[in-house]
């Protein structure tokens, strides 16, 4: 009978603390490997340091989408979930 309520682990059902704490990792591996990337192509075209910027925000914009996408299908999920209680 407790199983019934409890979601499948992975499941959009709900976030567990291990799911929060993988997209918090997410958000910040993406900022630094887009800061990287921006790094790297300002070196090899000479063009100061306007792609570091520039992969900062593609990074943390990506990042913070996936995030949103992530935390709200988790709470549409919980809201179907509390109205068939």
């Amino acid at each position: 009978m407790e199983d019934e309520k409890r979601p499948a682990p992975g499941s959009p059902k709900s976030l567990s603390a291990s799911d929060m704490s993988g997209l918090g990792i997410q958000f910040a591996a993406s900022i630094v490997v887009f800061l990287l990337l921006g790094q790297w192509l300002d070196r090899k075209l000479g063009t100061g340091q306007w792609l570091t910027l520039a992969g900062v925000f593609i990074g943390g914009g990506g990042a913070f989408y996936s995030m949103y996408r992530k935390i709200t299908a988790a709470q549409r999920a919980d809201d179907e979930a509390r109205k068939h209680r």
